[in-house]
């Protein structure tokens, strides 16, 4: 139990701090003897108690990698769900995160996985791998974008042997493209410190911060534009505003917008959706342009960039709108950041479909703000 509460304390310390996980991302775990504690899937890093982490069986999750599952995607993932569940200990209800075979690879007793928008930056640069290679090849290794669940675990599972068996141990570091970043070690104070020393690695490779200094705002644009959204949305919309120069940067152009064009993570896709509107000033305008996007993907947008206006944020439920806004500036900070390794890359459409459509993805964002 002494464990338990250093691990939730380990928890905390990353969840409190925007700069490492937001909304309900990011996960963390805790080997102690046969069983793992992992967090349950949706809960908040921030506020988590003992009572918000999963207990795992070791053995019975070891044994998953003796089965063998489907190859169609929607039910293989549900066939590897059943079984991680059935891993739990005797009495657990809670759901574990998905991640949770993942975990169970590192033998350190902490894991910590985390989603800073600093070092996606490299995970979501055309050229990360090379930078990760330069920075941190020596020790860690490198994931490309996989479907997550029981194929990236696998994914992580032939780097990570391919690794221990070149260099005599397994690594502490992990690096996933479009995803995020992983360290482990056998106390909080461990994984801190290597949690610190990447992210002061990457930052001082970084040419430029993004600026999101606050900006003057007209009352009569502002005022047309969130009738006109909440227009489009129809009743029942919560909306959030921001206006700061990376938006309005990013604002006065297709090309400008591109690096914003679609989803570099799958948070940003289960929080603020796979695709931002920009609301041109021409033909189409907010209603046009609302209608469109309605069309073309089935759902609404949660993000609406008006040019030369600012952000709007727009959900069924003030939790749903706060984290969309959430999610929309880390992709404004991961755009800024990428810049220094070689530019933007998003997801592909397959992999952003898949998350679309993931039954896990839709229950952790269920969970994390509410139907």
């Amino acid at each position: 139990m002494a464990d338990l509460s250093a691990l939730v304390a380990l928890s905390r310390r990353f969840g409190a701090d925007p700069a490492w996980v937001l909304a309900g991302g990011g996960n963390t775990s805790l080997k102690d003897g046969g069983t793992i504690y992992v967090k349950a899937s949706g809960t908040s890093l921030g506020s988590i108690s003992a009572d918000g982490f999963c207990a795992i069986d070791r053995a019975k999750l070891d044994a998953i990698w003796s089965s063998s599952y489907p190859e169609e995607a929607e039910a293989r993932e549900a066939a590897a769900l059943a079984d991680l569940l059935a891993a739990r200990r005797p009495g657990e209800a809670k759901r574990p995160s998905v991640e949770t075979l993942m975990h169970g690879l590192f033998p350190q007793a902490f894991v910590v996985h985390t989603h800073p928008a600093a070092v996606n930056g490299v995970t979501c640069g055309r050229l990360g791998k090379a930078a990760f290679e330069r920075l941190f090849g020596g020790e860690g290794i490198w994931v490309p974008f996989v479907d997550p669940g029981y194929v990236l675990a696998t994914t992580v599972k032939a780097a990570l042997d391919a690794f221990a068996a070149e260099r005599g141990a397994p690594p502490a570091l992990m690096l996933m493209q479009n995803h995020g970043l992983l360290v482990a070690g056998e106390s909080p104070a461990e994984v801190v410190a290597l949690s610190e020393r990447v992210m002061a690695k990457v930052l001082g490779e970084t040419r430029r911060a993004p600026n999101l200094s606050a900006t003057a705002v007209d009352a009569r644009r502002l005022a047309e534009a969130s009738l006109a959204i909440a227009s489009s949305a129809g009743e029942g919309a919560v909306l959030r505003f921001r206006s700061d120069a990376e938006t309005l940067a990013r604002s006065i152009s297709r090309e400008a917008f591109a690096p914003l064009a679609s989803a570099f993570t799958p948070d940003h896709i289960v929080y603020a959706g796979h695709e931002f509107l920009l609301a041109d000033r021409g033909a189409l305008g907010i209603a046009g342009g609302w209608a469109d996007f309605l069309e073309r993907n089935g759902v609404p947008p949660r993000i609406i960039v008006v040019p030369g206006l600012g952000a709007f944020s727009c959900a069924r439920s003030e939790g749903g709108a706060d984290a969309a806004m959430l999610l929309y500036v880390d992709a404004l900070k991961v755009a800024a950041y990428a810049e220094s390794f070689g530019g933007a890359l998003h997801m592909t459409k397959e992999k952003i479909d898949f998350i679309r459509n993931w039954e896990v993805e839709k229950y952790r964002s269920t969970v994390s703000i509410g139907k």
